[in-house]
């Protein structure tokens, strides 16, 4: 079963990576911590020291267009953010 659906590489996650050694995965909804840990450490070969989940709802949104008004959604997930210990760093641009 895969936990993690995808790291989530944006600029302010990209900072707390270089700073604050944390980073940002998208996982499936019904994953706890223990299971995201154990799955980050797998997958990436490094030891987690904290995990912070949150969950987000999907949200309406409307376009006004000239073939007229287009109405669609947003989808829910969750999103963890990964501690990592001292020394372990997790590299997303390396296989490029």
């Amino acid at each position: 079963m895969d936990i993690i659906i995808k790291p989530i590489v944006t600029e302010k996650m990209t900072h707390q990576g270089e700073a604050l050694n944390r980073y940002g995965f998208v996982v499936k909804k019904d994953a706890n911590k223990l299971q995201i840990k154990k799955a980050v450490e797998e997958m990436y070969n490094v030891t987690v020291a904290e995990v912070n989940t949150m969950r987000y709802a999907g949200k309406k949104k409307t376009r006004y267009t000239k073939s007229g008004i287009i109405e669609g959604a947003t989808s829910s997930f969750k999103k963890a953010v990964v501690t990592l210990a001292d020394g372990d760093k997790i590299d997303f641009y390396s296989n490029i």
